[in-house]
């Protein structure tokens, strides 16, 4: 009843801005030639009225009707048509915040003759209408594209230094990955492509954020052959992130609880050979260098998600070794906990943002709308002796595409 109340709500709001963006249009369109107001007006209505309706099949029934992988495409086209009638709708409410502006300045500052004119004459302004519309029509066309990047997977390699480093760590590569989101993958091909590269790297120590499924343990089931395939000298190890405890899903779910569901994805990710750790640590050693290997379930310091990790448990026993390590799946945990209760922990790896999947990344400047909630989103960041790599993720979930951060590997060279 709730969710049928936001899409009733929801749908309210796109045909409100249908027919505000239609009203800016047909404005633009006054000198065109009929024949070309009644083709744009026809092809508008249609995508505006097909989105209207997406919505509400979307809404109002069940995930199984139509399969997962066309109503994942159809939320996809739903929210960019949406957002990008919105972002158009910011520029044309300028305009008419403007217009409203200078007719009240009109009517108390002039003669009500010379008044009356005015506002009569106060007319859009073409240049923010046509702004608004390139803007609207730009980030359309970047989301649509950004559906061929779900699986362009990047190396990225990364140096770090540490002046406690034990020397038998020095070179230690560690490749990291997080947030593969396995119930929303289409292509089997292209993702065991991304694992072929992981393996090509051969890493001493392969380590996943968390995130392995969105909601079902079973998700992962059409990819255990070849995630079983990682495979690393030291191990591969894993941490629980917030989706894989189910708290999104209703429960249960063919005859399974959703305590059942998260023991059974445990056991699953031992079949794959991932020794998963679920606040504990454990001793890794390297050319007669030992270090802790600490991994907590999922613990964040933002909105609703959930704090099931305990550092402190997991930490013990962890305090003599000179350069530690933790795994932990949301960074926002790296500033709310770590580095003020722990703060010789010197490296801290998480996932989770993915970079919102959606940003600006260039030489010298990125941005992304998850900047806005989390401070570290999106690569390393330090402060002090203290690090942190966030990995944008190597899967998508609700929007089935990238646009500017793509999917990534990452690998990590103590120095």
């Amino acid at each position: 009843m709730k969710s049928s109340g936001v899409a009733i709500v929801v749908v309210s709001v796109m045909v409100l801005i249908d027919v505000y963006v239609y009203w800016v249009i047909r404005s633009l369109m006054s000198d065109a030639a009929p024949r070309t107001k009644l083709v744009v007006t026809i092809i508008y209505w249609l995508i505006s009225i097909l989105a209207v309706a997406g919505l509400l099949l979307f809404a109002f029934t069940p995930q199984e009707f139509l399969g997962r992988r066309f109503r994942m495409y159809l939320f996809a086209m739903i929210v960019t048509i949406f957002i990008s009638k919105l972002i158009a709708s910011v520029f044309f409410l300028i305009d008419d915040i403007r217009r409203i502006f200078q007719w009240v300045v009109t009517k108390l500052f002039f003669r009500p003759d010379i008044a009356g004119e005015t506002a009569v004459n106060i007319s859009r302004s073409a240049f923010l209408s046509w702004i608004g519309v390139a803007f609207g029509g730009t980030l359309m066309s970047s989301l649509l594209h950004g559906l061929n990047n779900k699986y362009n997977y990047q190396l990225k390699k990364v140096q770090l230094k540490f002046d406690n480093l034990p020397e038998g760590l020095k070179g230690l590569k560690i490749l990291l990955f997080s947030d593969v989101h396995a119930g929303s993958f289409d292509n089997k091909k292209a993702v065991n492509r991304g694992l072929e590269m992981i393996k090509a790297q051969n890493a001493d120590l392969i380590i996943f954020g968390g995130d392995l499924v969105n909601d079902v343990a079973t998700e992962i089931d059409p990819y255990m052959d070849i995630f079983s395939t990682l495979r690393a000298p030291m191990g591969v190890y894993s941490v629980f992130g917030n989706h894989d405890y189910g708290d999104y899903a209703r429960w249960p779910i063919d005859g399974v609880t959703k305590e059942e569901n998260l023991e059974i994805l445990a056991k699953k990710e031992a079949e794959l050979g991932w020794r998963l750790l679920r606040n504990e640590h454990v001793i890794l050693e390297r050319n007669g260098a030992q270090f802790p290997l600490i991994g907590v379930e999922n613990w964040s310091n933002v909105g609703h998600f959930p704090k099931y990790g305990d550092l402190p448990k997991a930490y013990e026993g962890a305090e003599d070794y000179p350069f530690k390590i933790l795994v932990s799946h949301d960074p926002s945990h790296w500033d709310a906990q770590i580095r003020s209760e722990f703060p010789d922990i010197d490296l801290t790896l998480s996932g989770h943002t993915h970079g919102f999947q959606f940003g600006v990344e260039i030489p010298g400047f990125r941005w992304s709308p998850v900047q806005y909630v989390y401070k570290e989103w999106k690569g390393l960041y330090e402060e002090g002796k203290q690090k942190i790599y966030v990995n944008p993720g190597y899967g998508f979930i609700g929007y089935p595409g990238r646009v500017g951060i793509l999917p990534e590997i990452t690998v990590i060279e103590l120095m």
